[in-house]
């Protein structure tokens, strides 16, 4: 075989490997699923049952994530650590943001099942909604800022942006083939050393966690970061989801984060790229059912760090 017919069968078989990554990447976010099997634990309850403070979830803009859906074992967590979940399933204004606490959004976009997951992304809150939130938090609120993989961070990029967060609206990966979970450890450096990751007690002190795919971004405000991306990773950035060629953009992911904290006027902000590693799902691949969350098994620690991340958007955890 000649050099010429070499090269077009490896070009050949690169993007029927792409189209098959593709396809994959499709049939997992049709299949996934809460998993009702998985059952949380809390050692040591934050507030006694139904006392604690009130936790808003956004389920009004499109989000992939709700309390009912798929965010149920992340609500399940905190109610049996004593928090109060509500769901919240209209536009954003002060008087809503009233009764909360803290104020979660996770995978927010315009659209919601209906939407087309190819560029331009448009932006799932409008410029009222960013400036309330703001304000609420500026005023004292938290805020739980959680956006995956493409479309999801150029959905929320406005609402990043005005904390001075930078999304990037594609997958971070090592690359197309390769490296979708990460584990962040203190012994690598990915983790970082915070209140977070120390907890209120050395029992709930955390050495690694799990995350499965998601984005990466960087700062242009004082941001402490929890979770380092690697150095030898990028964010490739398709014009549709899951859509991955060798003309495909990407950066590099060296200086990004994939989690961090930041506080912003008398508020807090935790901002993480990634939305699977607050959940336990299940999800079917090649007629196979895996788990991917809290429930799976590298991820043993995920759960007391959600728990610490609320912690610290709750003022038990000092930065």
């Amino acid at each position: 075989m000649n050099d010429t017919c070499s090269q077009k069968v490896s070009c050949a078989i690169g993007y029927l490997a792409l189209a098959c990554i593709t396809l994959v990447a499709v049939e997992a976010i049709g299949q996934q699923v809460a998993d009702d099997n998985w059952v949380p634990t809390v050692n040591k309850p934050a507030f006694p049952a139904g006392s604690g403070p009130v936790v808003l979830v956004d389920a009004a803009h499109g989000n992939f994530h709700t309390i009912d859906g798929r965010f149920a074992a992340f609500a399940e967590l905190l109610r049996l650590d004593g928090y109060r979940m509500r769901n919240s399933d209209a536009a954003v204004t002060t008087a809503s943001l009233r009764e909360a606490r803290v104020f979660v959004i996770s995978n927010a976009v315009a659209g919601g099942d209906d939407a087309e997951w190819v560029l331009p992304t448009p932006p799932a809150f409008t410029a009222t909604e960013i400036k309330a939130i703001v304000q609420w938090v500026r005023d004292g609120g938290s805020l739980l800022l959680i956006a995956d993989h493409m479309p999801f961070p150029g959905a929320t990029a406005d609402l990043a942006n005005a904390f001075g967060v930078v999304f990037y609206n594609g997958y971070a990966m090592k690359s197309p083939t390769e490296g979708r979970t990460l584990s962040f450890a203190r012994s690598s450096g990915l983790l970082s050393d915070h209140a977070i990751t120390r907890g209120r007690s050395e029992a709930e002190a955390i050495q690694s966690v799990t995350s499965f795919t998601g984005q990466a971004f960087r700062f242009v405000t004082e941001v402490q970061p929890l979770m380092r991306m690697p150095d030898d990773w990028f964010v490739y950035l398709p014009r549709e989801a899951g859509e991955f060629d060798e003309s495909t953009p990407y950066v590099s992911t060296r200086g990004l984060i994939q989690g961090g904290v930041l506080r912003f006027g008398s508020g807090r902000v935790a901002v993480f790229g990634e939305a699977a590693m607050f959940t336990a799902q299940t999800r079917v691949r090649d007629g196979v059912v895996g788990t991917m969350g809290i429930n799976h098994p590298s991820a043993p620690e995920n759960a007391q760090f959600v728990l610490n991340v609320l912690h610290w958007l709750t003022g038990l955890l000092a930065d």
